[in-house]
């Protein structure tokens, strides 16, 4: 029973993901941008901004089928174990490493949870600010994470990955889509450079990340007087 219980979920998680990304495409029309980078089959870490819990189900619904499989986003269990349905869609859709971000109730070092991923041949989706980023900036500093990954492993591709227009199709508040594309733009892998120290390598990470970012709308003309 416990053999046919476990079919069943494989099943079910993916048949799941199949709708999921059916739903993302048909409600965000999400495309994606691979400049300097092919989706190809190696393994990588893709590190992207945040703002909306829907970042995650974005990359991972673009990416081709055969590299979606490989993928695993790094996610905080707090968030995808508190109801059974995320726990079903986090654990057995999306495969996600799940992490505890409260360093007073956990016993393990996240980080060895997310190499332990790397080491079995997983690629990753993290998101190096370590939360959403509600303010007006568009990126909060990176913590130490991505740095520490890419020493432990320097053979892996750390490609920095920019989410664009999904806060202004789904704006605070609202419950109908805006009718705008989301664009998953895919830059030129990285690697923490020998000698390299955290602060030098977060910063240059940042800056190609915030490279991808589309230029700012033109304001708005002025109105003539009446």
């Amino acid at each position: 029973m416990g053999t046919i219980t476990r079919l069943l979920r494989r099943i079910a998680a993916r048949a799941t993901g199949h709708v999921l990304v059916f739903i993302a495409r048909f409600i965000t029309a999400v495309r994606a941008d691979w400049r300097g980078i092919e989706p190809v089959p190696r393994q990588r870490v893709y590190f992207a901004n945040h703002v909306s819990n829907a970042d995650m189900p974005m990359i991972w619904a673009v990416l081709p089928p055969a590299l979606r499989r490989e993928v695993r986003p790094v996610a905080a269990a707090d968030y995808w174990l508190k109801t059974p349905l995320r726990a079903f869609v986090g654990p057995e859709v999306f495969n996600c490493v799940l992490v505890d971000r409260r360093p007073e109730a956990r016993s393990d070092d996240p980080l060895e949870s997310i190499l332990a991923a790397l080491r079995e041949g997983s690629s990753l989706i993290i998101f190096p600010e370590g939360g959403r980023n509600m303010g007006p900036d568009p990126l909060l500093p990176f913590k130490a994470g991505l740095y520490n990954i890419g020493r432990a492993c320097p053979e892996v591709d750390l490609v920095p990955t920019w989410i664009a227009n999904l806060t202004a199709i789904m704006p605070k508040g609202e419950i109908i889509p805006l009718p705008l594309i989301c664009t998953v733009t895919f830059g030129a892998p990285l690697h923490v450079d020998p000698g390299e120290d955290k602060d030098a390598f977060l910063a240059r990470a940042s800056g190609a990340l915030a490279a991808l970012a589309p230029p700012p709308p033109p304001p708005a003309p002025e109105q003539a007087p009446a």
